[in-house]
């Protein structure tokens, strides 16, 4: 989707659509830890997953997964495309004798969100990939404006299998943290991101912009974290997050989440590190 009205229809459109189980998994479980205060504000939050694609099963998931910790919360599949939001509801209608799924829905729309209320939460995963900055930027600022007050916009890319992924929170006020995801073992080194950057900062990582300086000292503590390497690629992450912290001059304290988030191949940095 782009954020374009077409006629008096849902803004946005069609993206390819393409998703996989699990694909999103990395970010559903770094949502459900720690935006559980944006989560658990309202009486009965609502969470939108806002351009699923082709199948519904991503949306599914992010139910699951969050209901967890936030066991009354609803959560609003949204897609621009009827078929996609019929094969949404083909999937209720399947499961519709268990009752699991109650509190999920599928509907047409796009960046306008037809939702009755502002949500506590927006997942906005791989909908932005054929922006230019400029309408990435626009598409950001309307999004946050339409969270409610403790709200979080989640918005990144991943690749075809979920191993590499970047994603950015957004609150009501702007831009907050940026985190970076990977599957180590397969992880050359960590500029190998930026093809996964958002589209307000993938045409900025060259020489002179902050994400190009935080990639480029992320790959200088990847090098010289080397010799954990013999103690596996985990502990070679931890050791140039940890090297990472003292040398980058925008960090002022250690990255957010701690060792128990960076031992699962993520870091997540204020925003600042990359503005």
């Amino acid at each position: 989707m782009t954020a374009r009205r077409t006629g008096r229809g849902p803004v946005g459109e069609v993206t390819r659509g393409t998703t996989a189980p699990n694909r999103l998994r990395r970010v559903d479980l770094w949502i459900a830890v720690t935006q559980t205060r944006a989560l658990r504000t309202a009486a009965r939050p609502l969470a939108v997953d806002l351009g699923y694609g082709a199948s519904p099963v991503t949306t599914v998931e992010l139910y699951s997964r969050l209901r967890v910790v936030a066991p009354r919360l609803q959560v609003v599949g949204i897609e621009i495309e009827p078929e996609r939001v019929r094969a949404g509801r083909d999937f209720l209608a399947a499961v519709a004798p268990t009752g699991s799924y109650a509190d999920l829905s599928f509907r047409r729309g796009g960046f306008e969100l037809p939702v009755d209320r502002p949500p506590a939460l927006i997942r906005a995963f791989n909908v932005l990939r054929q922006y230019d900055e400029a309408a990435a930027w626009a598409a950001w600022d309307d999004l946050r404006s339409r969270l409610a007050p403790e709200g979080v916009l989640v918005e990144g890319t991943c690749s075809e299998t979920g191993r590499r992924a970047v994603w950015v929170t957004l609150g009501p006020e702007g831009p907050r943290t940026i985190t970076f995801a990977a599957h180590l073992p397969s992880l050359p080194r960590p500029s190998d991101l930026a093809e996964r950057l958002p589209k307000t900062l993938i045409h900025r990582n060259v020489p002179g912009e902050p994400v190009h300086a935080l990639l480029t000292e992320f790959d200088r503590c990847w090098a010289a974290a080397a010799p954990q390497s013999v103690f596996g690629p985990r502990a070679r992450w931890i050791e140039a997050v940890t090297r990472l912290s003292r040398t980058h001059p925008v960090i002022a304290r250690p990255p957010l989440g701690g060792r128990s988030r960076w031992r699962l191949g993520e870091v997540t940095l204020p925003w600042s590190t990359v503005a």
